[in-house]
Order: structure tokens, then sequence, then C-alpha cells
């Protein structure tokens, strides 16, 4: 759904196949989206991370997708013009507010380029 979105296309962003629970996105790292030479801007990392969290909420609700609260990114090493990878899992929803939490990496999954969080505020009365 979110990789659709004029945003995603613009970025090169698709789904994956993922775990049960969770959602994974992929971009392909492309010379439009370098920061710093020979790495990607840290703004479109926590893109593909925001996206992916998104994802994961209209998976889980459908669209429209809930207002965001704040949303915050740990970016734990520069991620190099290849190809990066996403995955969310709802790690809470509430009666108000939905939490997701989210990583990045790009050739090896258990070295993550950074992580994020969102939280997202519920229409009320509509939380489990």
């Amino acid at each position: 759904m979110i990789a659709r979105t004029p945003y995603a296309r613009m970025l090169g962003i698709e789904d994956m196949r993922s775990e049960p629970g969770t959602v994974a996105l992929m971009m392909a790292g492309r010379p439009e989206l370098e920061g710093r030479p020979g790495f990607l801007y840290g703004g479109v990392i926590a893109s593909l991370l925001e996206l992916t969290c998104l994802e994961a909420i209209a998976q889980e609700r459908g669209a429209p997708w809930p207002k965001p609260i704040n949303m915050g990114f740990d970016f734990l090493r520069g991620g190099l013009m290849v190809d990066s990878f996403a995955q969310a899992r709802l790690s809470r929803i509430g009666r108000n507010v939905v939490n997701i939490d989210a990583i990045c990496w790009q050739a090896d999954r258990e070295k993550p380029i950074a992580t994020g969080r969102m939280h997202l505020l519920l229409e009320e009365g509509s939380g489990s």
C-alpha cells in the first residue's frame, strides 16, 4: 500500500515479504539519494523507517493512517549506496496510541544502520 504512494515511488521503495507480524520494505541505493559522498542521505533512511512504520499500521488497521505524535531515529552507521531494507512491527496498540519499532539494514540484518520508533494517535474509541 505505502509503496504505491508518490513519495515512496520517488524513493524507489518496494514491498518485501516479511515475517508474520512485521512489515518489510526495500529501497535501492541510487545516486539521487546520496548525501555526503558515497553515503545515503540520513533523511532518506529516516523516510524508509517512517514509511515502514506507516505500512505496518496500514496493514493492521487500513487507511487512513492515525496521526503521528512523534518519531525518533537512531543512526548507527553510515548507509552505503546499496540496497537498504527496513522492517517494522507494532509493539503495542493501546486505546489511544500505537507504538511501532523499526530497524534498517543493508547487507547484514545483524548490523543495522538505523533504528526508529513511531507513536501514532488513534481516533477516540478506535483502539483495542
